[in-house]
């Protein structure tokens, strides 16, 4: 543990000489606390943005020092489905889609019935596949 914890220094040494202080924008797509602990500690202090894209278990939880986190002006944030805003963004994105000005029909490269849902899979393990659409009632 005590090397790893040396190991997470180093690079947090080598992430802030390489950027000059600390990188401007920092993602964790991981999931794991204490690689978005790394992510908001290898943030530059002052405007530093630390976007959490990962999804940690239930109840997992970050460690913060509360004086890093008052003065150092950094910003830690989450972004679930993107920043998505269901209730305004799901209608304007179907009107667009409805008006042919969001073109998402390209994107969908097998439909199948749920029956034949185990095929869907071995199509996008193989990379056979970008989109499935599963028909519940066909």
């Amino acid at each position: 543990m005590v090397a790893l914890s040396c190991l997470e220094c180093i690079e947090l040494q080598v992430i802030n000489e390489m950027t000059e202080g600390g990188a401007d924008y920092c993602f964790e797509c991981v999931g794991l606390p204490s690689l978005m602990e790394e992510a908001y500690a290898c943030c530059r202090k002052g405007w530093g943005k630390t976007i959490v894209l990962g999804v940690a278990r239930p109840m997992s939880e970050m460690k913060l020092e509360c004086f890093e986190v008052l003065h150092s002006g950094k910003i830690l944030t989450g972004s679930l489905f993107g920043g998505l805003k269901p209730k305004s963004d799901i209608p304007m994105l179907l009107k667009r889609y409805m008006d042919r000005d969001l073109e998402l029909d390209k994107f969908v490269t097998h439909e199948l019935d749920f029956k034949e849902i185990n095929t869907a899979f071995d199509l996008l393990i193989e990379g056979k596949s970008l989109r499935c659409v599963m028909w519940m009632d066909r």
